[in-house]
C-alpha cells in the first residue's frame, strides 16, 4: 500500500505572536518557567518540522505588565521602555530552549543592545528564515506607545508572512469574555473591521489596522492545547480567523 501523500502547510511563512505570560510558572513566583519555555519550542519545531518559515514576537506581561503603569507609580514611558526590555528577556529564554533542542536562531531587537542581540535587519531576517532558522524579533517598534500586537503586525508586513498567528489561552475570539459570560457566540470567521468596532479585545486596533491595510489573516487559537500548531498550519478549522 502505498504512503499517505503529505499536503502542502497552510502558509510558507508566519509570525507567532506569544505572550509574555505563557512563560510564567504559574506554581511559584519565577517569571519564566524553563518547562513553559521548552513547551513553547516544541511548537514552534513543529512549525518547522512542516517547512514553514517561522518568525517570533513575544510580549513581556510576566515581567512587567500594563497594569502596572495604571497604578501611576510608574510612567508610561519608562513603563514602555521596561516592557521592551523584557520582550528581550522572553525572547533569550525560548531561544535557549531551542538552542536546547538543536534547533538554530537569531533574537533581533529594535532596541539597542548589541553584546547580546542583534539589531533589527529585514534583510537578515528573511535570508535567516529561508534556511529554516527562527527569528525572534525582540524590543517591540523601539517607540514607546506602540504594543507588541503591533509590532508583530509590522513585522509580518516587514518579511512578507502569510499570516500572524495569536498565541491564546482561549480557542479564538468571542462576542464577549467567555469566562464571564457562557452564552458568548465563538466566531469562526470574523472581518477586520467587525473585530475592530466590537472592540474584542484580541489586538489592538493599530495592529487590526495594519493586517487589514496589507490583508494578512489572523488566526487566534488556543496555542497551549498540544498539537493545535500543527492542525493550524495544516489548515484545520479551529480557532478564529481574521481576514
Amino acid at each position: 500500500m502505498a504512503g499517505r501523500t503529505k499536503s502542502k502547510p497552510r502558509f510558507r511563512r508566519i509570525v507567532l505572536k506569544i505572550s509574555g505570560e505563557a512563560l510564567l510558572d504559574k506554581k511559584s513566583s519565577l517569571t519564566i518557567d524553563p518547562r513553559a519555555a521548552a513547551s513553547v519550542a516544541a511548537s514552534i519545531q513543529d512549525a518547522l518540522r512542516m517547512k514553514v518559515q517561522t518568525a517570533v514576537v513575544v510580549g513581556g506581561g510576566n515581567i512587567i505588565r500594563g497594569g502596572l503603569q495604571k497604578s501611576g507609580r510608574i510612567g508610561r514611558l519608562a513603563g514602555d521602555a521596561m516592557g521592551m526590555l523584557a520582550t528581550v528577556i522572553n525572547a533569550l529564554a525560548i531561544k535557549n530552549a531551542l538552542d536546547n533542542i538543536g534547533v538554530k536562531s537569531i533574537v533581533q531587537s529594535a532596541v539597542g543592545m548589541d553584546r547580546f542581540v542583534e539589531p533589527v535587519s529585514i534583510e537578515r531576517a528573511v535570508s535567516e528564515l529561508e534556511r529554516g532558522h527562527v527569528v525572534f524579533f525582540a524590543g517591540g517598534t523601539g517607540n514607546p506607545y506602540f504594543t507588541t500586537d503591533t509590532a508583530a503586525a509590522l513585522r509580518t508586513l516587514e518579511i512578507g508572512a502569510d499570516a500572524l498567528l495569536k498565541a491564546t489561552k482561549v480557542d479564538g475570539v468571542y462576542s464577549s469574555d467567555p469566562v464571564k459570560n457562557p452564552k458568548a457566540k465563538r466566531f469562526r470567521r470574523i472581518s477586520y473591521s467587525e473585530a475592530i468596532a466590537r472592540r474584542l479585545g484580541v489586538m489592538d486596533a493599530t495592529a487590526f489596522s495594519l493586517c487589514m491595510d496589507g490583508s494578512i489573516p489572523i488566526v487566534v487559537f488556543d496555542f497551549f492545547r498540544k498539537g493545535n500548531m500543527k492542525r493550524v498550519l495544516e489548515g484545520r478549522s479551529i480557532g478564529t480567523v481574521v481576514s
